[in-house]
């Protein structure tokens, strides 16, 4: 009785998510067009072994990395990554108040290129001059972002991208925003190495929130519900504890593999 009604649930809640998904417009076409050679646009990676974790399996013993997590793996994926197109790294402190810079660069590319390209923005942020374009289709926006490593790092080297959204017709994302490092702190631009992030977002995405009428709301709960109480069908086999004694399952996952699936067909 179990078994079945947890499948029931399964197949449910993934025919709901697939009807959510056939819902939203198919995702645009972004053009770019770069000063610099290497510094070229990429759907963002989960680095395993890198910033998202060790290839530790999801099994009792193993240490909880951020590729485990399926929520946080697609909003990483959902991104376009910039990694740093300069041959040398480049460090960024604050000392007696004021933001410095470290590191060897040789001459401009560019005639109105800056040498190194930081600057400045006050004390409390500095901009990295950039020169992209990045041009997503009419209707559609640049949304740039912090790189999600930032949530994985320990040592606080990451660069903080301050937020900022572009439309389509701005035809050069000429500098970029970021937060100065904190007291003791160095953020750190390696070569090759993934400094922010931007996605891709309707323009003019008026959204109305409005409490949830009683029959729509009665459906979410009744579906919470059954997830919860289907919970030890639908993650059978799937249960670890980390070496930080935190449980987790596979509820999500199955889910989420069934949603996939049932899009496809």
């Amino acid at each position: 009785m179990g078994n079945g009604r947890g499948v029931t649930t399964l197949c449910g809640v993934a025919r709901y998510w697939v009807c959510q998904r056939e819902r939203r417009a198919t995702m645009p076409t972004v053009k770019y067009r770069t000063v610099h050679p290497n510094l070229i646009p990429r759907r963002t990676k989960l680095e395993v072994p890198g910033w998202a974790g060790q290839p530790d399996p999801r099994a009792d013993g193993s240490h909880e990395y951020p590729w485990h997590c399926i929520p946080f793996s697609e909003a990483a994926r959902a991104g376009i990554e910039l990694c740093y197109p300069y041959e040398e790294e480049l460090r960024v402190t604050i000392e007696d108040g004021e933001v410095c810079f470290a590191g060897p660069f040789g001459e401009p590319i560019l005639p109105d290129a800056r040498t190194p390209p930081f600057r400045k923005f006050g004390r409390q942020y500095y901009t990295f001059q950039i020169l992209l374009d990045l041009k997503p289709e009419p209707g559609w926006a640049v949304k740039v972002e912090t790189h999600p490593r930032f949530y994985s790092d320990t040592t606080g080297t990451v660069p903080i991208a301050v937020p900022a959204m572009l439309r389509h017709w701005w035809p050069m994302m000429f500098f970029m925003v970021f937060k100065s490092p904190g007291a003791g702190q160095t953020h750190i631009f390696r070569p090759g190495e993934p400094f922010m992030q931007v996605t891709i977002v309707p323009e003019d995405e008026k959204i109305e929130l409005q409490p949830m009428p009683m029959e729509e709301a009665a459906e979410r709960e009744m579906q919470s519900r059954r997830i919860y109480a289907s919970r030890a069908t639908l993650s059978a086999d799937t249960k670890w504890v980390s070496d930080n004694d935190i449980v987790f399952d596979g509820t999500y996952r199955r889910i989420f593999g069934a949603a996939k699936s049932g899009k496809r067909e």
